[in-house]
């Protein structure tokens, strides 16, 4: 079974076996090396290089099995010196074997076969009659050698372990802005449309209103001087409104492409008057209170007017009414909007269709929601009503 080791980073670089097969052959030249010296003139034969082809293959292996290589390595060594073969050192041929498993992950493991491999070594030295002094002389260099490799490997680890991190941060970065970017746009795009909707669903229903009261004012075999004068006003008022609204649109085109286009006047609830003007000149009876103490922030007053212009449009288009309450007061710290009409065939029953009253009253209930206030529409015994409340203290 593979051992679980972390992946490594190939990127431009040559491919990792390769790596690992240089490795090899370095492990297998240098102790071949020391096998060739033969600082004890024991005259080795062949065999002896075998051994050093024996602790260089196993690099070959040292990505995936790392705890195995460093056990050969280590079992490579002693079994080596036990054939009687000349000195290579202990920590040479050991040093690879030892920094591969501490590279991924195995440093417990390299401490431990170099620690038994340098007793073993030391004791079997001073049991064949070496000098003391040369053995104890000799062992701190291939103790600082085999530490050095296996700190080498950890290090080599941490700093494939970080970049890995880093990089996995960097890309969560990333895609946290893009959501948060997405996020964002998505809000314009619905502030726009609760706009776009709402300036142009109230123009629409003003000019077909007076589109049809021209049409009465016309449509007759005499007309009057009162008619002619109905219809001049109806077409005025149709000329101003779509005016109006073409302005309105040229403003939001010029904000969307970033041009340094005028800013829309703020609506404020003095304003008020041009909202429930549609209703009024539909022939319902509106009654309008306002009962506000103190200056509201204007997205506060901006959020109240378009709930009433919104109310007002329905009523309008939808609702088969003759008198509309319209209340605005403010209610310690809140200021409350309601809108009611004496017909149950309001909004409500159309709020299925998306292009109609529906997403009329989504666009309430949003802009009440994000100022941290409430919003409801429906009956009310024999009426219909939509109320609103939001708070002096914006939270949005």
């Amino acid at each position: 079974m593979t051992e679980n080791v972390p992946a490594v980073e190939t990127g431009s670089r040559p491919a990792p076996w390769v790596l690992d097969g240089l490795l090899g052959i370095g492990v297998t030249l240098v102790v071949s090396l020391f096998i060739a010296a033969d600082i004890n003139n024991t005259d080795p034969d062949g065999w002896a290089y075998l051994w050093a082809i024996g602790l260089g293959a196993p690099m070959l292996a040292r990505r995936h099995y790392p705890m195995i290589v460093v056990v050969l390595s280590a079992v490579g060594v002693v079994a080596y010196y036990a054939s009687g073969y000349p000195a290579i050192g202990v920590a040479v041929p050991l040093a690879a074997a030892v920094f591969s498993a501490a590279e991924y992950g195995r440093a417990a493991t390299s401490i431990v076969a170099s620690v038994a491999v340098l007793i073993i070594s030391t004791w079997y030295r001073l049991a064949i009659g070496q000098a003391p002094g040369v053995v104890v002389y000799e062992l701190p260099g291939h103790a600082l050698l085999l530490a050095g490799a296996i700190a080498f490997g950890d290090s080599v680890r941490s700093r494939r372990e970080l970049r890995q991190k880093s990089s996995q941060i960097a890309a969560l970065t990333v895609e946290r802005y893009a959501r948060e970017a997405d996020k964002r746009a998505m809000s314009e795009r619905l502030s726009i449309a609760r706009e776009l909707h709402d300036s142009v669903g109230h123009a629409l229903t003003v000019v077909a209103l007076h589109t049809q009261i021209a049409e009465e004012a016309l449509d007759s075999d005499e007309v009057t001087e009162a008619d002619s004068a109905a219809a001049r006003e109806a077409l005025a008022i149709i000329a101003s409104t779509t005016s109006t609204t073409f302005e309105d649109l040229r403003r939001t085109v010029a904000s969307l492409r970033k041009e340094d286009g005028a800013a829309r006047p703020p609506l404020r609830i003095n304003d008020l008057e041009s909202a429930i003007f549609p209703a009024k000149q539909a022939g319902l009876d509106v009654q309008a209170h306002v009962s506000v103490e103190s200056q509201l922030p204007h997205t506060v007053e901006a959020a109240v007017f378009r709930i009433v212009q919104e109310s007002i449009t329905n009523v309008v288009r939808h609702a088969d009414a003759a008198h509309v309450n319209v209340d605005i007061r403010q209610a310690d710290d809140a200021v409350v909007v309601s809108v009611v009409n004496d017909s149950r065939s309001g909004a409500i029953e159309l709020s299925d269709d998306r292009d109609c009253a529906g997403s009329g009253l989504e666009g309430m209930r949003e802009r009440a929601h994000l100022l941290g206030g409430t919003f409801s529409a429906g009956p009310e015994d024999a009426s219909f009503a939509v109320r609103a409340s939001f708070p002096l203290a914006v939270t949005a």
